[in-house]
């Protein structure tokens, strides 16, 4: 049994927490308050819970877990903030704690740290933990399942080939030289968006850059973060950060939003770490999002994409949270979209209210997800868009199965596969 030690340790940084002056800016900007209305679940109720834990007046359990555990992790109430709150590391770093001190059931128990830790970080037992999905798939046997594991099922993408990345992709003959980035092939990427790390690479290609992917990359440690497992996050940090030294790098490049806000952040989570901190800054100082490598390097124009043409119809583009909110990158994307759609963009109401997926969210929360889920395709039919372009794994599982529970053919792309496709297309070329 796990003892309530609340009163002796100290996990939260009071200062930052203080930052925060409770005027309320935050909440219309909060996914779980703007569905449920209730102070304890937007981010100024949150953080009273975190300090009413720190301080022993609440308990190591109950009401105050269940309000943290129902919080996205989305941080748009960051970018609202006019104090500058650091939310998202006060949270990290609370339900670090809360994982020490507070039992879980049994199921949450595995759920959380067996099937989520012990698997997604790894794309090889990530392979071998999907062959029962797809068989039940082949047999049509969902119905068999019980709810939980028929939604879960229904995240994952009918075709999923695996594409194995070269070492290094030289940049494209024709394409001037514009140096060497290290790829981050990511855990879930690389499984079940191989096409789209491939296709990744290849914008980089024609873009200028030749292209490293190491082999012995690991996960980027945002599910431990996220999930309450500080050291784990730590460790994964280490590890990246000596394999991608080991390159000479003028970049480091993500296509997972949720993966790049962590990697962005090592310098954050090894600052305690004299060993360690100076290098994760130096990391984390070349860590690029792939919209901002193709926008700044004026992709859109080096590959037919700079005429618009209509292939894919009416298209508007979903803000991934960690992309929007602690990277501050919601122009360059749709830059990016626009330069192929043209008169076709159209925007998206509520585009950085978070889709439920949130990483892990969709599974160890499946009723708020669901809520979020309808939220976010509700506003994605109003658009009459074909196509709805997104930077996040995690995003267009989520959205692809909301269409598909609405009846949509509304098709959902990763941003890297839309302008590659775009590229291709005839009328690109015309």
């Amino acid at each position: 049994m796990k003892t309530d030690t609340t009163s002796q340790e100290r996990f939260l940084d009071y200062d930052k927490s203080l930052a925060c002056i409770h005027c309320g800016l935050c909440l219309s900007s909060c996914p779980t308050y703007l569905e449920t209305g209730n102070e304890n679940d937007s981010p100024r109720g949150r953080i009273y819970l975190m300090r009413a834990v720190q301080d022993g007046r609440l308990p190591t359990g109950g009401a105050a877990v269940r309000h943290i555990d129902l919080c996205l992790g989305c941080r748009a109430c960051e970018a609202a903030c006019p104090s500058g709150v650091q939310y998202g590391e006060l949270l990290e770093h609370t339900r670090d704690h809360l994982e020490k001190h507070h039992d879980r059931s049994a199921f949450q128990t595995f759920l959380r740290r067996v099937a989520i830790e012990k698997v997604f970080p790894f794309p090889s037992r990530m392979k071998l933990a999907l062959l029962p999905a797809r068989l039940l798939r082949v047999l049509n046997a969902e119905k068999l399942l019980p709810q939980f594991a028929r939604e879960a099922l229904s995240l994952l993408p009918e075709h999923a080939p695996e594409m194995k990345l070269p070492e290094v992709s030289p940049p494209f003959a024709d394409s001037p030289s514009r140096g060497r980035v290290g790829f981050v092939s990511g855990c879930v990427m690389s499984v079940l968006f191989g096409e789209t790390n491939q296709n990744s690479v290849r914008l980089l290609n024609a873009t200028g850059f030749e292209v490293v992917t190491p082999p012995a990359q690991g996960c980027c440690g945002a599910l431990y973060a996220h999930g309450g497992n500080l050291t784990a996050a730590r460790d994964s940090a280490r590890w990246n950060i000596e394999t991608f030294e080991r390159y000479k790098l003028d970049a480091i490049i993500i296509n997972a939003a949720g993966c790049g806000s962590t990697l962005k952040e090592y310098g954050q989570l090894l600052r305690d770490d004299p060993q360690w901190s100076e290098r994760a800054k130096k990391f984390s100082a070349k860590v690029k999002d792939l919209t901002e490598v193709l926008a700044a390097s004026n992709a859109s124009a080096n590959s037919a994409l700079h005429t618009p043409h209509s292939a894919f119809g009416k298209v508007t583009y979903h803000d991934a949270c960690h992309l929007a909110h602690p990277q501050r990158i919601t122009k360059p994307p749709r830059e990016l979209v626009r330069s192929v759609a043209g008169a076709n963009y159209v925007e998206l109401p509520e585009s950085d209210v978070c889709c439920g997926s949130a990483g892990s969210y969709n599974l160890t929360e499946p009723a708020m997800a669901e809520r979020l889920q309808r939220r976010k395709i509700e506003n994605i039919l109003k658009t009459g868009a074909e196509v709805v372009v997104t930077t996040n794994p995690g995003c267009l599982l989520q959205i692809r199965a909301g269409l598909a529970k609405a009846g949509s053919k509304v098709q959902a792309m990763h941003i890297a596969d839309y302008l590659e496709q775009a590229a291709a297309s005839p009328s690109s070329k015309s």
